[in-house]
């Protein structure tokens, strides 16, 4: 018996669903793409859409369940909600950053977050991180927090330095 995912990340494109999808299983491990409903002429008066046109997407980006909607110009995406991507070392990091940046908005970079060429906001942090910058009280979480702060895509071995000091 098959269990269902109680809580599923539900995201509202425009017109872009399928190729949204295409874009993110192409750099996820462990991904895939699922069904694709398409619209019809049924309510074409209130979606707008031409039959044959995404509907709704399913799909899996390292195996955790996504469905993408193609609900028109009425709702876009906002940095109010991300998706995090933890990453075990700095080559997982340039590899993540380099491709959901690509195409994506460059004034919205920094500090490890960045926003898609679809507009969806992306956090591309290193497992490292809270124990580099989470104590308030160690100097050398502060230095690292203030190296940080200049920083777009997160390089590890600066803020190890900022941490010790170099």
């Amino acid at each position: 018996m098959s269990t269902v995912q109680r809580i599923t990340p539900f995201l509202w494109f425009n017109d872009q669903a399928e190729e949204a999808a295409r874009f993110y299983t192409g750099i996820f491990p462990n991904s895939k793409l699922g069904q694709v409903s398409r619209y019809g002429d049924a309510g074409k008066e209130i979606h707008r859409m031409k039959p044959g046109t995404a509907m709704t997407v399913s799909f899996e980006l390292d195996g955790l369940p996504f469905t993408a909607l193609n609900g028109g110009p009425i709702y876009t995406f906002t940095e109010a909600i991300s998706f995090q991507v933890a990453c075990r070392d700095q080559r997982e990091v340039d590899h993540y950053w380099d491709k959901l940046t690509a195409g994506g908005d460059p004034e919205s970079q920094r500090c490890g977050w960045l926003k898609d060429r679809f507009g969806v906001s992306w956090q591309v942090v290193p497992v490292a991180l809270p124990s580099l910058v989470g104590d308030p009280a160690h100097p050398g979480s502060q230095r690292a927090v203030a190296a940080l702060l200049k920083m777009k895509k997160i390089d590890i071995a600066a803020l190890q330095r900022a941490h010790e000091g170099a």
